[in-house]
């Protein structure tokens, strides 16, 4: 697995320099799945024979995880599709751009897709800042942009023509309030956010809210800055108002070092957070110091469904890994796409758009997705707890 991620980042920062110099050829999924990924990786032109899908996501910077596995999923759905066929008798194939995790790096790449590669479809991105710039691109030109993982509530009022396969942060917020107050029985909890990502922030308030009409109190709500890597101010300062746990919001790379500062400054109580935490980076940034934490994520490994067990198995062999939750709904994002292209009477904006927005209990292997009159997925969430070094499942919590 380290031998093919090396890879797969030696070929995404092959590709951002490329784009400085030229507009790249689409990357075509290949059967292989290692070589579809950034643009110019796999030069094969389209023509009047293929359908040409976008994607952005980070494959470089602090959040580089999730981009690689969102562009796993992706052409894993995409490689399925032309094996059975294709759509309308032709091919898929799909231009990928790098976010590097930055708002104005994604508004930039749905621009060039949009403009330039001229795409039926955008896929992406994970971070729901990156997804809000791309949305006001994408729906300035009519163009369906799906997201897999982008849980802000914001992301999908930008407009008509996006839309999301996942949870929102009011579902997720609500879903770590509830577990907090009757699970983990706690009544005094703390907060720290990150007051530079409208995820961390929003599902802070949602958390915050939910539980204090629980009857919960917050006894301390702190912020920091994405970048920061010294947060021992913080948490001393929750430290001396005795919380019985703390909720961190925030995404992998700050809550492991968060994880080693709390237990340095003796803040020895468990850590809640969302989906942003899902990364195997992120057990190796906090090591022990996560142990007995909890966090809510859109799937589990662990569940038993066929559907689900094929798909992380076709994963496994083609990465290496198990995926994380934005390749398990990258992978879901595409098909809902795909499916949708399937009943559309053809490949427009408006149509698309229209077909998208009728899905109806789509049988993702995230569970069973169906879009609401907001354009935002209706489904579960689980809970996970942090024990010997790994997620392990607790419970799930329904709509």
């Amino acid at each position: 697995m380290r031998r093919s991620l090396m890879l797969l980042a030696t070929l995404a920062l092959a590709a951002v320099a490329c784009e400085k110099k030229s507009t790249p050829a689409p990357a075509e999924p290949s059967p292989g799945g290692q070589s579809a990924g950034a643009p110019a990786a796999s030069p094969t032109p389209t023509d009047a024979n293929t359908i040409l899908l976008g994607e952005v996501g980070s494959l470089t910077g602090p959040e580089a995880t999730f981009g690689i596995s969102a562009r796993n999923g992706i052409e894993l759905a995409l490689n399925e599709a032309n094996a059975a066929g294709g759509v309308k008798g032709k091919k898929l194939a799909v231009r990928v751009y790098d976010s590097q995790g930055r708002p104005e790096e994604g508004a930039q790449a749905a621009t060039r897709l949009i403009t330039q590669d001229k795409v039926v479809v955008i896929l992406g991105e994970a971070a729901s800042s990156v997804s809000m710039a791309m949305a006001e691109k994408a729906q300035a030109a009519g163009v369906p942009m799906i997201t897999p993982t982008s849980t802000s509530p914001e992301v999908t009022k930008k407009g008509d023509y996006i839309f999301r396969v996942c949870f929102i942060d009011d579902f997720q917020g609500l879903v770590m309030a509830k577990f907090a107050r009757e699970n983990l029985k706690l009544s005094k909890v703390a907060v720290l956010r990150d007051n530079k990502a409208a995820f961390s922030m929003g599902l802070a308030d949602v958390f915050t809210q939910k539980f204090k009409e629980m009857g919960g109190e917050i006894v301390s709500d702190e912020s920091y800055s994405k970048g920061d890597t010294d947060f021992r101010a913080q948490l001393t300062a929750i430290k001396q108002l005795k919380p019985e746990a703390v909720f961190v919001p925030g995404y992998y790379t700050d809550v492991g070092i968060i994880a080693r500062q709390s237990r340095e400054v003796g803040l020895k109580v468990p850590l809640l957070g969302g989906d942003g935490w899902d990364s195997d980076k992120l057990y190796e940034l906090g090591g022990s110091a996560l142990e007995g934490s909890f966090f809510s994520n859109h799937y589990s490994p662990d569940n038993p469904d066929p559907a689900l067990q094929q798909f992380l198995k076709k994963y496994k062999e083609a990465y290496g890994a198990v995926p994380d939750s934005v390749g398990v709904l990258a992978y879901d994002a595409a098909r809902v796409a795909i499916e949708a292209m399937k009943r559309a009477p053809d490949t427009s904006g408006p149509a698309l758009r229209d077909a998208i927005a009728a899905t109806k209990d789509f049988p993702g292997v995230s569970g069973r997705i169906t879009l609401d009159s907001h354009r935002d997925a209706v489904k579960e969430a689980v809970v996970l707890k942090v024990a010997g070094g790994k997620a392990e499942f607790v419970t799930t919590v329904k709509p």
